[in-house]
């Protein structure tokens, strides 16, 4: 589901609720053209994970075998999400990631490179100082407000709870996949631009 944060758009779409699959699309396609020319900063929650596993060495990332990981759908969701930036013509940049390996994972398989791992935007949570926990979700706040070199977009790919201290509560409901686009600020503060589900995009290209 595509979401904005322009009042009047979505006062609109609330009263053409009969209308909404094709308002969503149009609004998706007004953001495909924006990121076309780049300047955005792509904030994605990594991609879908096995359930029934858990981080149960949070403290020791380079015991991977430890950690929750993308399932079999998650990174196939992942690489049909490159495949959709790649033919709506959305150019990325710089990739930065967690340093959790479904995060490395996410963004690998999407952009089809390498990427940067960073302790800047890995989950914290109880096992780092509330003051950490702060400095990332500043980090993320920075990224975010960080222009990508020109014509690019910055792909940054992180966890719910860093998203959630970094932008608030209404992020408490961010899915697995999802991506929150801002347009870095001169004043420092990143604008949401929209957030987009996984499907959204792959269903785009697909038309």
């Amino acid at each position: 589901m595509l979401r904005s944060l322009v009042p009047l758009a979505a006062l609109l779409a609330f009263c053409c609720l009969s209308q909404g699959a094709a308002a969503q699309s149009s609004d998706l396609d007004n953001v495909v053209s924006q990121l076309r020319g780049g300047g955005y900063v792509i904030v994605l929650r990594h991609g879908s994970t096995n359930r029934d596993q858990a981080d149960t060495d949070p403290l020791n990332l380079e015991n991977v075998a430890r950690q929750r990981h993308l399932s079999d759908a998650g990174r196939e969701q992942a690489r049909q999400l490159g495949d959709a930036f790649r033919k709506l013509g959305i150019p990325l940049g710089s990739v930065y990631t967690s340093r959790f390996q479904r995060a490395i994972d996410t963004g690998k398989l999407i952009s089809g490179s390498e990427v940067t791992p960073t302790a800047d935007v890995s989950e914290g949570g109880l096992v780092v100082t509330p003051i950490e926990n702060d400095r990332r979700a500043e980090a993320l706040r920075k990224l975010a407000s960080t222009p990508p070199a020109a014509g690019k977009n910055t792909l940054v790919v992180t966890h719910k709870p860093n998203i959630l201290d970094a932008f608030g509560r209404d992020w408490f409901d961010v899915r697995e996949g999802e991506a929150s686009i801002f347009r870095p600020d001169p004043s420092g503060k990143p604008a949401l631009l929209a957030r987009v589900q996984a499907a959204d995009w792959i269903k785009a290209a697909a038309r």
